[in-house]
C-alpha cells in the first residue's frame, strides 16, 4: 500500500446509475490500496473509464475521453472497464493510449492487475466468457451527491431483441438481503438522505447470490426490509419492468415511511406488434393497468417512461400508435432512446429498417411530448406542500432539489440548505420550466 501512497487515480463513468454505483465501489478499492482519488480533469497516474454499450454515442465518446486523459498526462495508465469492455474488449484495446481492458468479472479485482504501470504498446485484455459472470458483487455510489445509488441486482435473463445487456452482464443474480441492508446502513451512517435502488432488472430481485434460480427473497421482501433501515429519509425505485411491478409493491410504497411516490417503468413501444418484435414480456394493456394502479393508490405519483423510437418495423402507423398512446396516458415524463443497431442482437438483422432521418424526427416529436407531459405534471402539483431535498451544486446562483414525487425545484443559492429536507408550497413555474421558490415570498419549514 505504501508504494501507492503518492499515486493518483481518476474515474470517468458512462451510462447508467448501475455503472455509477460500481465505479464508486471500485474507487473505494483503490483508496483501500493507498491510492489518492482525484478528479478526471486533474493529472493522474491511472485513469479508469467505465464504459456503456447501450447507445452508439457512448461507444464513440470513449475515444474522446481517452484523449482527455492523455492531455492531462501522456504517460498515464489507462484502463477500460464496463459493458463495452466486456462486449468488444479487442476493439477498446486497439484505441491509442489504452493499456488494460477488464471484462465483467475482472473489473472488481482491478487492483490485482496494477503491479506494473508501464505504458503498453497494445492494450492488454483480461475478459471472461460471460457465462462465468455468475457471482454477485455488491456496490453503491457515494460522493458529493445527496443521493446514493445502491446496487441490489445485476444481469438479466430477458431476451429483448435490441439489447446487449445479457451479453455484457450475464444472467440475473441478486445481492443477499443481509448485504443490501448492511450497505444501506453504511450509506445512512454517512449522512446521505436518499437511496436510489439500482440494477439491470431490479424487479427480478430474489434470484440466488450465485446465479442459482431458487428464489430466496422477492422484490417486495427487499422493499419491506429497506423501509425499516434507520436514518434513511427517502428510498426511490429507479426502473422496474411493468410485468414485475406488482400491486403489493405499489400498495406498500403508497403507505411506506420512506419509499417515495415515483416510478420509472420502461414501455419501449405503444404498439403491441412492436412489443412482440422486441420480445417484451407484456402488452400495452398491462402498462395501462400498472399506471392506473399507481395513480389510484398515489394520485400525485410521478411516472417516468422509457421509449425507443425507430425500431425495425416501426411504420408511421405504429409510431403514431405509440405517440397517441403516450399522449393519453397519465404519465409525467419520457426518456426517449433513438434505436441504434447493436451487433449480435436479433433486431440488427430485422427487416423494416427506419432511416436515421426519420428516427431523429420521431425522437424530436417524443421529446416535445415529454416536455408537455412534464409541464402538465408540474402544474398539477402547484398548491401542494411537498418535501424538497436540496443538492450541493451552485448552478448560476440557484440551489436545486427534488420533491418526493420528482418535481425539480430551484431556490436562490444558500449553502446552508445543501443536503437538507424542507417542506415548501409549490406556487410558480419559472421560465426554464422548473418550480421556483423564493425566501422573500415564502417561509421554509425544516423537516
Amino acid at each position: 500500500m505504501d508504494r501507492n501512497k503518492n499515486k493518483n487515480v481518476a474515474f470517468y463513468t458512462l451510462g447508467c446509475k448501475l455503472n455509477f454505483s460500481e465505479t464508486s465501489s471500485i474507487a473505494r478499492s483503490f483508496e483501500n490500496e493507498g491510492f489518492n482519488r482525484v478528479e478526471f480533469t486533474e493529472a493522474a497516474d491511472i485513469y479508469v473509464i467505465n464504459t456503456c454499450s447501450v447507445t452508439d454515442n457512448a461507444d464513440k465518446r470513449f475515444k474522446t475521453i481517452v484523449k482527455k486523459a492523455q492531455k492531462k498526462n501522456a504517460d498515464a495508465f489507462v484502463i477500460a472497464i464496463g459493458c463495452y469492455a466486456q462486449l468488444k474488449p479487442e476493439e477498446l484495446a486497439e484505441v491509442d493510449g489504452v493499456d488494460l481492458v477488464l471484462g465483467a468479472t475482472e473489473k472488481f479485482k482491478i487492483t490485482d492487475y496494477l503491479n506494473d504501470l508501464t505504458k503498453n504498446e497494445f492494450g492488454e485484455v483480461h475478459s471472461c466468457e460471460i457465462e462465468e459472470a455468475d457471482f454477485y458483487v455488491g456496490s453503491y455510489s457515494i460522493g458529493d451527491r445527496t443521493r446514493a445509488f445502491l446496487k441490489v441486482q445485476d444481469g438479466c435473463d430477458y431476451k429483448c431483441t435490441y439489447c446487449t445487456i445479457p451479453l455484457a452482464r450475464g444472467i440475473s443474480r441478486s445481492d443477499t438481503l443481509e448485504n443490501v441492508l448492511d450497505n444501506a446502513k453504511e450509506i445512512s451512517d454517512q449522512g446521505i438522505k436518499e437511496i436510489v435502488l439500482t440494477g439491470v432488472n431490479i424487479g427480478d430481485y430474489g434470484k440466488g447470490e450465485f446465479g442459482n434460480k431458487k428464489h430466496e427473497h422477492t422484490f417486495l421482501d427487499l422493499v419491506r426490509a429497506l423501509d425499516k433501515v434507520d436514518g434513511i429519509e427517502r428510498l426511490r425505485i429507479s426502473s422496474i419492468e411493468p410485468n414485475l411491478l406488482k400491486n403489493e409493491t405499489i400498495n406498500f410504497v403508497a403507505k411506506s415511511n420512506t419509499f417515495v411516490p415515483h416510478f420509472h417503468i420502461p414501455l419501449q413501444s405503444g404498439s403491441n406488434d412492436l412489443l412482440k418484435l422486441m420480445r417484451r414480456r407484456y402488452m400495452r394493456e398491462l402498462y395501462v393497468d400498472r399506471v392506473e394502479a399507481i395513480k389510484n393508490a398515489m394520485p400525485n405519483a410521478c411516472i417516468g417512461v422509457d421509449v425507443i423510437v425507430g425500431f425495425p418495423g416501426e411504420t408511421n402507423e405504429r409510431f403514431l400508435e405509440t405517440y397517441n398512446f403516450l399522449n393519453e396516458l397519465n404519465i409525467s415524463y419520457l426518456h426517449v432512446f433513438t434505436y441504434s443497431e447493436r451487433p449480435n442482437t436479433p433486431a440488427a438483422e430485422m427487416e423494416g429498417v427506419v432511416s436515421n432521418k426519420v428516427r431523429k424526427k420521431r425522437s424530436k416529436m417524443l421529446r416535445g411530448l415529454s416536455a408537455k407531459k412534464r409541464r402538465a405534471f408540474y402544474e398539477s402539483q402547484l398548491g401542494n406542500t411537498l418535501e424538497v431535498l436540496f443538492e450541493g451544486e451552485n448552478k448560476e446562483g440557484f440551489i436545486h432539489g427534488f420533491t418526493e414525487n420528482y418535481v425539480k425545484v430551484k431556490m436562490p443559492w444558500n449553502p446552508n440548505y445543501v443536503n437538507t429536507l424542507h417542506k415548501i408550497k409549490l406556487t410558480k413555474i419559472d421560465e426554464d420550466g422548473l418550480v421556483r421558490f423564493d425566501f422573500a415570498e415564502n417561509t421554509v419549514a425544516a423537516v
